[in-house]
């Protein structure tokens, strides 16, 4: 090997190493990502952390031939650093790193863990460990190698870790417990490591030695973290205390084997993974306790009778199982009633059962002691009911199904079943109905899968009526669960049904708990939080929160994320069900009401924060029902909106159908930043054209004239420009009836950019310039930036500089004085391109780099777009062509992340000229085909004499003839919109001749 970075850094294959600082960072950073390229930036960054001096690059281009130069002293070859306009790497084979050897031992170690051959495996991680010479790359104090070194140190423990539970298997404790001792002293918090010691040390019959690493350990996190050991520690410490891991005789017990198993089901479907883990950690890890809970029809007892069938020859003295009826129209099994039936199938006689249930808990533990026997507790109601049936003995395995969480229940390894998915519910469906039928309607089986939400018990109800109704095709059966009365009725056969299934689950809550499962099905998609439960329900947070709990735990309600529920779609609609039933008319409103106003004042305060401070006092809102719960959920930002951007079209419908109209439009208005900004157009369009409706019928024109604005800027980035203009002069005019000067000057700021992108400059201007006699700089400062800021991007666009300069710098001052940052680096962006098209590039980069730095913190995808074009129009027009088109390949990702289609025509085209600069002519020619193609559809003319003119320079010396037909037509469209571009036209037309 002949570079090292697990310990101090090497180079050559010997002790030999770099001594300059920089380039021992340069080098480490490197060897970390070897085969990749670092980027300058990361380099940077690492080498000179937050204060990078203006040289940083050179110094580091000088770093670089360094490392060349001694490499070439220790005989190896200088072009080892690869140089790329991205960054640099390394290229080196795999055996030149120790630390890719490292990476192929260890996973050589496990994959002859994984077959058996624990001596080989061993011997396997010996060798990788011993790689080895310390902490990696210890020595370099950048923060960047020390956060990445971190993670190889961290593979390093965890491959010790894994070769010690590889030699404890091979009987290897005495051996093994000095090593264990002094890494569980270097690494106090490891809790894997500690577990091992006090394996170890029970194993060799130091059952007091076990303990006091526990208590130790504990004593350390209780000083350090303020927190208990973990529960497989815990677990551990339990067994210890109850002689469970000392070493014992191997008395050989005999008996008749019982076999008490339900018949495994031939078309079981779907859980073969599960099945498999469930297997494998029960076989390799011992886990003898396994809780598999789920919602209503997910198939936990079939998976628990598999699991116990695959697994019947390892516990082969009894097989035994017991439904606690814990979910069914009869009580609960009482434990003793349990142990009662469970001892009868062990064999023993009903008049030797005793009547106390603790001595009737100690026989069945007495029975199973030494016995290798599977124990299946299905349908259990808590985990006080299972507690006192649990075997003591490490012999006996115990498989546990709930509907609820059995949180309670000690040294239990918990899987929760989630519903098939896809490919495995069309299995299923197939097996239950015929292959061949399933096969034959593709779309009306996704359907009806769709409709049964993937629930494995619906799906099979479903497949019993199709299988019994053999001229039903899968369409009619799809048509009928769409069009029945309701999905939970037709999923039927005989006396099962979902919803029955459902409503035992339901019976089990308590009042609390089934108004909020009731009330949580008024919100209409997605997912949800527990702040909007506590609004729904009107109750405190934290007693929300609990209710949520119990809900989940009976899997009437998922949390796939921390605080984030949803319900199944089955599980929604019986709880709509219930719903209309179970509430009256008033307290559904008043719960609707409580829904959309927690939304409504949530998406407000923060997009008051998000929106550009010309915006922010568009709507005033009265005070928040739930100030609190308000306060809850600001904090978290755009991530809030990033939650529920599903759920929010569907409210503004929900407010529309229940005749909060009001609430309707001002919804769509608060989250209009968050879609725009994003680039969730669609959404933008769907919840902006309810609104107006919604706004129409309340005939309020300020309302009219708001949603109007707001819909035509997703009219305006979807590239529908004139549509958005009509709107908008609709708009103007209702401002001008209602006299709102603030509002006409709004809606004109926002025309002056319409036209501007329609290229009909002449009614841009004078859009802008009524704008500005509207409003006022004393007294209205925010609204003169705003306008100012649209005037500078027309006077660009039109090529007239020094009025785009004097705009810009006047935008600059007002937004420096009221200290609005957004407009200020917006004017700093303009000011670069003005510099960039009079030729001072210099100049140009410094102001295009500070506004490029302020738009990627803020998330403005479109502007980091815009800026990152001008950059790359500069290299290119400097003669890099390899730069710029990097540069505008970042800018048509922002882009097109932003929605705007017009601007994403523009980075294409840019990004052809580029590729043409390159020689890349083929590549060219079909971005400035395909933009030619968008901009025709959208009817943008500015973008289609660009590309007609990027194809013309494409052909130029293959087909004089074609580039001259493709330059008349760029010049004749350059003309009509009055484009400066049209003298360039007219030059090379001149050249061509």
């Amino acid at each position: 090997m002949r570079f090292g970075i697990l310990g101090p850094l090497r180079v050559g294959g010997g002790e030999a190493t770099v001594t300059a600082g920089r380039d021992r960072i340069v080098l480490a950073m490197l060897l970390l990502r070897s085969g990749r390229l670092v980027p300058v930036e990361d380099l940077v960054d690492a080498v000179w952390e937050e204060r990078p001096p203006a040289t940083a690059r050179a110094q580091l281009q000088t770093c670089v031939s360094r490392l060349r130069r001694r490499f070439a002293e220790l005989g190896l070859a200088p072009e080892i650093i690869v140089t790329d306009p991205a960054g640099y790497g390394v290229r080196i084979a795999p055996s030149d790193l120790d630390a890719d050897t490292f990476a192929r031992g260890v996973d050589e170690a496990r994959a002859a863990v994984a077959a058996g051959r624990f001596a080989e495996a061993a011997e396997r991680f010996h060798a990788a460990l011993a790689l080895w010479r310390g902490p990696a790359l210890s020595g370099i104090p950048s923060r960047s190698v020390r956060r990445r070194a971190q993670t190889l140190d961290e593979q390093r423990l965890t491959a010790l870790e894994e070769r010690v539970d590889v030699e404890l298997r091979l009987g290897r404790a005495a051996e093994l417990i000095e090593e264990i001792a002094e890494s569980v002293d270097q690494h106090p918090l490891r809790e894997r490591l500690r577990g091992q010691l006090m394996l170890a040390l029970s194993s060799v019959g130091r059952q007091a030695d076990a303990l006091a690493v526990y208590r130790e350990g504990r004593r350390f996190y209780a000083d350090e973290l303020g927190i208990e050991p973990g529960a497989e520690l815990q677990e551990l410490h339990q067994r210890v205390l109850a002689g469970d891991l000392a070493v014992t005789s191997s008395e050989e017990w005999s008996f008749a084997p019982v076999r008490a198993l339900p018949r495994a089901i031939n078309d079981f479907i779907g859980r073969q993974e599960t099945l498999a883990r469930l297997v494998k950690e029960i076989e390799e890890d011992d886990a003898r306790i396994q809780l598999v809970d789920g919602m209503a029809g997910s198939g936990k007892t079939t998976l628990a009778v598999h699991v116990a069938t695959a697994l019947a020859d390892r516990y082969p003295d009894a097989h035994l199982f017991i439904d606690l009826h814990g979910h069914s129209e009869r009580e609960p099994l009482p434990p003793a009633a349990a142990l009662a039936a469970l001892l009868r199938q062990l064999g023993v006689p009903g008049d030797r059962i005793p009547a106390d249930a603790d001595e009737r808990a100690a026989l069945w533990r007495s029975k199973l002691s030494g016995r290798r026997a599977i124990v299946v507790l299905d349908n259990a109601a808590s985990a006080a009911q299972v507690a006192p049936l649990l075997p003591s003995g490490r012999d006996s395995l115990t498989l546990i199904t709930s509907r609820r969480r059995l949180a309670g229940l000690d040294g239990g390894k918990p899987s929760s079943l989630a519903v098939l998915d896809p490919e495995e519910a069309v299995e299923l469906l197939g097996r239950v109905v015929g292959a061949d039928r399933v096969a034959a309607e593709p779309e009306a089986t996704t359907e009806v899968i769709t409709r049964c939400g993937h629930l494995p018990l619906a799906i099979r109800l479903a497949g019993a009526r199709l299988a019994h109704r053999p001229r039903w095709r899968v369409r009619d059966l799809a048509d009928r669960l769409a069009t029945g009365r309701d999905t939970l009725t037709e999923l039927s056969a005989g006396d099962r049904s979902v919803g029955q299934a459902f409503a035992l689950s339901y019976a089990q809550l308590d009042v609390d708990q089934q108004r909020m499962f009731r009330l949580l099905a008024l919100h209409p998609v997605g997912f949800f939080d527990d702040r909007l439960a506590a609004a729904v329900a009107d109750l405190p947070l934290p007693d929300a929160q609990d209710l949520l709990d119990s809900l989940v735990d009976a899997h009437l309600v998922d949390e796939p994320d921390a605080g984030r529920f949803r319900f199944h779609d089955l599980m929604r609609e019986y709880a709509r069900q219930l719903l209309e039933t179970g509430e009256t008319a008033a307290s559904r409103t008043a719960a609707t009401v409580r829904l959309l106003d927690h939304y409504l004042h949530v998406a407000h305060a923060i997009s008051g924060r998000m929106e550009p401070v010309a915006s922010r006092s568009a709507l005033v809102l009265p005070k928040p029902p739930r100030a609190d719960l308000v306060r809850a959920s600001v904090s978290d930002g755009a991530a809030w909106f990033d939650a529920n951007r599903a759920a929010l079209p569907a409210l503004v419908r929900l407010a529309a159908d229940e005749g909060q109209l009001e609430r309707c439009w001002q919804l769509a208005r608060t989250s209009w930043f968050y879609l725009f900004q994003h680039g969730h157009l669609d959404e933008l369009v769907d919840t902006h054209t309810v609104a107006l409706r919604a706004a129409e019928r309340l005939d309020d024109a300020g309302a009219i004239a708001t949603v109007q604005n707001y819909l035509s800027s997703g009219y305006f980035r979807l590239g529908r420009v004139p549509e958005a203009i009509e709107l908008m002069e609709v708009a103007l005019r209702l401002r001008q009836r209602l006299g709102d000067r603030r509002g006409e000057a709004t809606v004109r700021r926002n025309l002056t950019v319409a036209y501007g992108a329609n290229w009909q400059l002449a009614p841009a201007m004078a859009h802008s310039a009524a704008a500005l006699a509207l409003v006022s700089a004393g007294d209205q400062p925010v609204e003169v930036i705003a306008i100012l800021n649209n005037q500078a991007l027309l006077l660009l666009a039109w090529g007239r500089y020094p009025e785009a300069r004097l705009a810009s710098r006047r935008q600059l001052r007002l937004a420096r004085e009221i200290g609005d940052m957004n407009s200020l680096y917006n004017a700093l962006g303009h000011l670069g391109a003005v510099r960039a098209r009079l030729g001072d590039y210099p100049g140009a980069r410094r102001f295009l780099r500070l506004a490029l730095k302020f738009k990627r913190r803020e998330g403005n995808r479109f502007g980091e777009g815009e800026v990152l074009n001008e950059l790359g129009s500069i290299e290119r027009i400097l003669g890099r062509p390899e730069a710029a088109a990097t540069l505008h390949r970042e800018a048509l990702a922002a882009v097109v992340k932003s929605g705007d289609r017009i601007a994403a025509s523009v980075s294409r085209n840019l990004l052809a000229r580029a590729l043409l600069d390159q020689g890349d002519v083929a590549s060219a020619v079909d971005l400035h085909r395909r933009v030619l193609a968008d901009a025709v559809r959208m009817n943008a003319p500015h973008e289609q004499a660009g590309a007609l003119d990027g194809i013309a320079r494409c052909l130029r010396d293959t087909d004089p003839g074609a580039a001259r037909s493709h330059w008349f037509r760029a010049l004749s469209l350059f003309r009509q919109i009055e484009s400066p571009e049209q003298h360039e036209v007219e030059r090379l037309l001149a050249e061509l001749g």
